[in-house]
């Protein structure tokens, strides 16, 4: 019976010290998540596709990342979607990469999510991945803030608003869109 007892109670100190190790694995991997942002640029029957800024700009300045993941045909309209990835991220199966996550839905955006969109002498501005990805199939944004040529290189800028926020100047995703492009 005292052995039953001393197993009883090994088994009970084994799985919560798998409750509580899974815990501190579930904190760590939000945040790795990476969905705080997304950047696309839609150029030449092309997608390209960005989780990380700093790859993101790279792109904007040469017009070309180091390392990437294509995919072609594979766009909402038959489009060939690059996904830029960083050093840290060529080495893994694309379905590991946040861009890729994000751009296909499997990965949530975080609460704090900003999106850009480079389409057509435009740069649209989101808050929210659901707008973004209305936007992409669509390509318009039926409710809207603009700013014509205000952007870094005398593009449109397209702040995306949405029935709850139609009302009022987007003063915090403008201010988003600053920092991200100072």
């Amino acid at each position: 019976m005292r052995t039953l007892k001393t197993f009883m109670l090994g088994g009970l100190v084994a799985t919560l010290t798998a409750c509580a190790s899974g815990t501190k694995n579930e904190t760590v991997a939000a945040a790795d998540l990476n969905n705080e942002d997304l950047y696309e640029v839609h150029h030449d029957g092309r997608i390209h596709v960005f989780d990380d800024q700093a790859t993101y700009q790279q792109y904007l300045e040469v017009g070309e990342t180091s390392f990437r993941q294509t995919f072609i045909g594979a766009g909402p309209k038959g489009e060939t979607l690059v996904f830029g990835v960083t050093g840290a991220d060529k080495k893994k199966k694309v379905d590991q990469v946040a861009g890729y996550n994000l751009y296909h839905g499997t990965l949530p955006a975080a609460d704090t999510f900003y999106g850009e969109m480079r389409m057509e002498g435009r740069i649209y501005v989101f808050d929210r991945i659901e707008d973004m990805e209305a936007v992409r199939m669509t390509g318009e944004a039926p409710l809207r803030f603009t700013q014509i040529g205000a952007g870094p290189k005398g593009e449109t800028l397209v702040f995306v608003l949405r029935d709850d926020n139609k009302k009022q100047k987007p003063v915090e995703l403008m201010a988003a869109f600053k920092q991200h492009n100072s």
